[in-house]
């Protein structure tokens, strides 16, 4: 159990991240005994009674927490949960919320940003009046800000007001259990630690595909696209985990995702056309909130290199994209074959939705024949019911996280900066050299060009996809 009380506070009490995510997470917390006797504050603009509120939270925790849910242990756990009504955009407000933490003797505050990124300004403005207020942590969720020179202004004011060391980019994608489970896989198997280079492998393709297209997130993501939403911040963090060299007591995590960073082959050096394709599903321009001649890229495919002695000449591909017919996000290792006469070794580790790892290998065919035929180990994480329950939620692990203090799995700025620079810079180059924003069908792959690019064999992991929702099914109806 935490043995320090904080207090968490939820600018954004009323929104669907606090609804959906935030609230069922500590009460996970609370079930599984982590959060101790920390007080939560959920604050928003509507005007509701601690009551109303809690019989709001009673549905949405009942609905979405990982536990099992119960009614006594619910009633316990809201006891911790208060309801504070405001204007967070209103300055003067902020004196009141001042006096609300002193009255009650609040103490530690943990300050979770979640609402929109043109607000984390105004609130941090709000909350820096009381010296007590700044002795506490703020966790931010992405985008960190509209552009690259805001996301600077924004880290500079957090960072002097609160100070670096209490500063949570959170990434809920870092929470998840695959993507926490690749450093793992690589270094603690000395089968792929030794075999995890340019000698073994021919390839590594990060792919995340969705099937639904922006929803009600029109003004947001016309704004931003495939490359800001996706790659900049989850799919870039993928890679640097992939690629990375060991971590040790003296370097962490985070520094040596920045030595990858570091490493990547500057956009000046690649041939643009060959590196980068954008597309944009057909009917976008038709949704809530779109520009009607938008030009915002849905779909983002791309080759990368990393110019260290791990990686030379070994191509890292990355797509993703809305409207795809399909969902799921995996990383596919894709071996050197030892002959030209069998098929390549694949590694594929399976984030969402459904999660596991799969090996693709080669052994000769049962009976009387000398051919050599491809098998398939395959682990579904998720199948089974006891992973399902005993696995934390990202958020769940990311909050407990910020509770004891630990950064180990959030983003430094340096790690946000590189990579958003280095993103920019190659989608101002395709642009500098007119290259096209091309359309794709809805509920299909992407584009037919994207094929020149990518090593594109994602189809070969649907079979296995559907072998992993089958077994669920069966353990569900048991």
């Amino acid at each position: 159990m935490n043995g320090m009380n904080n207090t968490i506070v939820i600018f954004g009490g009323t929104g669907d991240l606090t609804y959906r995510k935030l609230m069922p997470a500590l009460y996970n917390l609370y079930q599984t005994n982590k959060l101790g006797k920390d007080r939560i504050i959920a604050i928003g603009r509507r005007k509701y009674t601690n009551e109303e509120y809690h019989k709001i939270i009673y549905n949405w925790i009942e609905r979405y927490a990982r536990m099992k849910f119960n009614s006594d242990l619910f009633n316990d756990f809201i006891k911790q949960v208060d309801y504070y009504e405001m204007d967070f955009t209103n300055h003067e407000e902020y004196i009141g919320l001042i006096d609300y933490f002193n009255g009650k003797n609040l103490i530690n505050p943990i300050f979770y940003y979640a609402v929109a990124p043109q607000y984390f300004c105004t609130i941090t403005d709000g909350i820096t009046a009381s010296k007590n207020c700044c002795d506490g942590k703020v966790i931010i969720e992405k985008p960190f800000g509209n552009s690259l020179e805001e996301a600077r202004r924004l880290s500079k004011k957090l960072e002097d007001s609160f100070g670096s060391e209490n500063i949570y980019r959170i990434d809920h994608y870092l929470g998840k259990e695959m993507i926490r489970n690749i450093e793992s896989i690589r270094f603690d198997n000395l089968l792929f630690a030794n075999s995890w280079n340019f000698n073994s492998i021919e390839n590594i393709q990060i792919q995340a595909l969705e099937e639904v297209g922006v929803e009600t997130r029109g003004s947001y993501y016309d704004h931003a696209g495939a490359l800001k939403d996706m790659v900049q911040n989850h799919l870039m963090q993928i890679l640097t985990l992939v690629a990375m060299e060991r971590p040790n007591d003296l370097i962490t995590i985070q520094d040596r995702q920045i030595e990858v960073l570091k490493a990547l082959r500057p956009v000046n050096q690649l041939d643009i056309q060959d590196s980068l394709i954008l597309a944009q599903y057909e009917g976008y321009k038709d949704e809530d909130n779109v520009s009607k001649d938008s030009k915002t890229e849905t779909y983002a495919a791309m080759k990368l290199f990393i110019d260290t002695p791990r990686w030379k000449g070994i191509p890292f591909y990355i797509k993703t994209g809305k409207k795809t017919g399909s969902r799921e996000m995996n990383v596919i290792v894709t071996f050197k074959k030892s002959s030209s006469f069998v098929e390549a070794n694949k590694l594929v580790i399976k984030i969402q939705p459904l999660e596991g790892i799969s090996l693709k290998f080669n052994m000769k065919e049962p009976g009387e024949s000398e051919d050599i035929v491809q098998t398939e180990m395959d682990f579904c994480q998720s199948c089974i019911s006891k992973n399902r329950i005993n696995t934390p939620e990202a958020y769940e692990r990311l909050l407990f996280s910020c509770i004891q203090g630990d950064q180990s799995w959030f983003s430094k700025w340096d790690q946000i900066l590189l990579s958003w620079e280095y993103i920019e810079e190659l989608k101002e180059s395709y642009l500098e050299k007119e290259c096209p924003i091309y359309t794709y069908k809805q509920d299909t792959p992407g584009p037919d060009v994207v094929n020149r690019l990518l090593n594109d064999e994602s189809h070969e992991w649907e079979e296995s996809q559907l072998y992993c929702k089958l077994q669920e099914s069966d353990l569900l109806h048991k």
